[in-house]
Order: structure tokens, then C-alpha cells, then sequence
């Protein structure tokens, strides 16, 4: 059986660096009241003229690197984002074009999901033999379509972006593989009104902003990424014992406790990096996997479990061993 195992990981962040303080200074709010809500500390933000490829771009060199590869020997470039550089070519084709790989490319967007949704189809791609090796991207500028009068929401977001680079391997077909072992995605339109961006192309001709309703948004995701990790596990025979890691969204530190207790996960097992990045939303997972494997978290064998939930709303997991 052919299994998509995780060869390399890279991240790139902007050089600003932006503390819960900067906000105090025109905003009717605090470090305290930020931290209290969100467990957020500081952010990045790109510089002006500094796009999502370009930080897409410097994450998958990172990644190539740690893999020990080339450019050349990618087969395909799949982008996880919300913020593409423009409507259309996808950021997937630009970093295609910087890099100088062969094979295809392109953008999947399932906003803070887009991650592990890019994760499955890559896997689908090596499994059907599409593709050997395969970038997989995540990379944001959110500070772009932030509403910078709404202080319920403006605070959370950053920009960055992470990657993998995955590559077909042989299999027993077990749990005991190398690889990824299971996904598992989700989405319910009826619950689009609750994270969204009020502009596009075909609706107002705008950008537009983010909106998002959080009570609500809080409670889907502690129930919804909690069922979720579960099924994934299932789907290969694993349960939250053989467990090692969560690498979770980073989104809230409240709803990533709440999530690890549901999986009777202990906080010492999971990623956490969301104090220093924000919610980066399709970048914080690679961001997050590659942070992590910097610290010297991650061990030959070992079990991560990625989980995620973004507009849409979309969800999903990931089971995948090192």
C-alpha cells in the first residue's frame, strides 16, 4: 500500500512583529483583555508589498530544505488560502514559478481548514499515483482583509505560512505505517453566516472584511474538531491512547484546552504556538508542525493528530505518523 509520508517541514513569518500592546495605543482594548480571551501575546503582520506566494514561497524553500530535496524533483503544489495574491493565477502557480518545479499546481480554500483539506488531497493525489511528491502549503496575509474597528476580531489574526513536503512510500496497509493514515473532512453551509468575509468578486467587486460571530464559532469548534480527531483515529484503527501529539488550528487557547480535554489529550502533548502567531488560519498548522520540530518535539514513529475548523464552516483531521 502507498502511504504519503512527511519528509520536511519550513515556515516563514514577517520580520514585524506586532504586540497585544500595539493595539492599546488607538484601540479600546488590553494585552490583558487579548489574553484572557484568546491566549494571543503577539502577532506578525507582512510588510507592505510582501504577499501570501512570497511567504508561501520562503516556507516551501525551508521545507525542500529540511527534506533534503530539490525544486525539480516536486510533482505537485497544492496552496491552502483565503488571501491569494490575486483572484486568479492561484498562489499555488506563483510559487510554482519561483521555485522552478515540474507537474501542477494549485489553491484549495476551505479558510481555517484549508490545510488539512490540502493534506487530503495530496494524499489522494500520491495514492493514485497523480503524484510522487508533493508541497503542500499553507500561507496567509489576513491582516489584509482585517476590520480594524471591530476589536473583537482584528486582535486575533497574523500572517505566515507553513509547508510539508510529502513523498510516496511503501506500505503494509497497518496503523503501523509511516505516512498518513486517515483524514477525515467535513463542511455544513447552513453555518456560513457565522465566519465570513463580506466582499467578492462576483458579490460587491471588494475585498471586503472579515465577520465573524465568535460565541458561536467557539461552540462549533470544541464539538465539531473533538468528533472529528475522533473519526480520523477510527478510520485506522488508533484511539486518543496512541496519541502523541496534537497539532491543533491555532485559533483560541480556550477552544485548543477545551478540544484536548474532549480527547482526554494532557496539554503536554499538545502544539501550542498560537501566543506568538495568532490565528494564521490555513498557515497555523504547518506553522505549528514546523515550529515544533525546531523545539525538537518530534520523534521517528510517533502519532500526530492535526485538526481543524474554519468558514464554511469546513472541518477536519488528519492521523499521520512520523
Amino acid at each position: 500500500m502507498i502511504r504519503s509520508a512527511l519528509r520536511g517541514m519550513g515556515h516563514a513569518l514577517p520580520e514585524r512583529v506586532v504586540e497585544n500592546a500595539e493595539f492599546e495605543a488607538w484601540m479600546d482594548t488590553s494585552d490583558e483583555w487579548i489574553r484572557a480571551r484568546s491566549g494571543i501575546e503577539r502577532r506578525h503582520f507582512a510588510a507592505d508589498g510582501q504577499t501570501t506566494s512570497d511567504l508561501a514561497t520562503e516556507a516551501a524553500r525551508a521545507a525542500l530544505i529540511d527534506a533534503g530535496m530539490k525544486a525539480d524533483q516536486i510533482d505537485a503544489i497544492v496552496v491552502a488560502t483565503s488571501t491569494p495574491d490575486t483572484t486568479f493565477p492561484s498562489v499555488a502557480t506563483i510559487v510554482q514559478g519561483n521555485l522552478g518545479t515540474k507537474g501542477f499546481a494549485f489553491d484549495v480554500q476551505a479558510v481555517c481548514a484549508g490545510f488539512v483539506f490540502a493534506m487530503a488531497n495530496a494524499d489522494a493525489l500520491i495514492k493514485s499515483g497523480q503524484a510522487t511528491r508533493v508541497l503542500v502549503i499553507g500561507a496567509e496575509t489576513f491582516s489584509r482583509i482585517m476590520n480594524w474597528e471591530d476589536r473583537t476580531t482584528c486582535v486575533l489574526f497574523g500572517d505566515g505560512a507553513g509547508a510539508v513536503v510529502l513523498e510516496a512510500q511503501e506500505g503494509q496497509g497497518t496503523s503501523a505505517d509511516a505516512g498518513i493514515l486517515a483524514t477525515d473532512l467535513n463542511s455544513d453551509g447552513t453555518y456560513r453566516d457565522l465566519l465570513y468575509v463580506d466582499g467578492g468578486v462576483s458579490k460587491t467587486q471588494t475585498t471586503g472584511v472579515l465577520v465573524m460571530q465568535g460565541k458561536e464559532v467557539f461552540r462549533h469548534a470544541v464539538e465539531k474538531l473533538a468528533k472529528t480527531a475522533e473519526t480520523a483515529l477510527e478510520k485506522c484503527g488508533l484511539s486518543d491512547a496512541d496519541v502523541d501529539w496534537v497539532v491543533p488550528h491555532q485559533a483560541n487557547l480556550r477552544i485548543i484546552k477545551s478540544t484536548a480535554n474532549k480527547m482526554n489529550i494532557p496539554m503536554e502533548r499538545v502544539v501550542v504556538t498560537v501566543q506568538d502567531h495568532g490565528n494564521t488560519s490555513a498557515a497555523s498548522i504547518p506553522l505549528a508542525l514546523s515550529v515544533a520540530k525546531t523545539q525538537g518535539k518530534f520523534q521517528p514513529g510517533q502519532v500526530l493528530v492535526m485538526e481543524a475548523i474554519g468558514g464554511g464552516l469546513a472541518w477536519g483531521a488528519v492521523v499521520l505518523r512520523l
